[in-house]
């Protein structure tokens, strides 16, 4: 699966369960390590993990794999790598102070390491 597929994927099933705030931020020119990342609020603790246990589902349904989900159960932010889309789900709050949309739409291009 490509990956503006997967980005897509993971969005409708984030939107079917009515996540908040949906955002995907293109970091194809800036990281080697994923293409998108995706972040996305949820009302509470239990409907952040529904919405990283939908995104599995979604994925697993397709015939994709979860790299790796960090995040307890009842934590306020959950990580879903699924290689080219990294899936932050996260409460309001803790999407707010760690603000990872202005972070990686704001960092400058440093280039490759060691180029000069």
């Amino acid at each position: 699966m490509q990956a503006e597929q997967l980005k897509d994927l993971v969005v409708n099933a984030l939107e079917d369960i009515k996540a908040q705030d949906i955002s995907v931020v293109d970091v194809r020119d800036r990281t080697s390590v994923t293409d998108f990342m995706v972040l996305a609020s949820g009302t509470s603790s239990r409907h952040v993990k529904s919405l990283a246990d939908s995104v599995v589902i979604e994925a697993k349904e397709q015939g994709m794999r979860a790299n790796n989900v960090e995040g307890a159960p009842g934590s306020d932010w959950i990580l879903v790598d699924l290689g080219d889309v990294v899936v932050h789900l996260m409460m309001p709050a803790a999407r707010e102070f760690y603000d990872l949309e202005r972070f990686w739409r704001d960092a400058p291009d440093a280039g490759a390491a060691g180029s000069e």
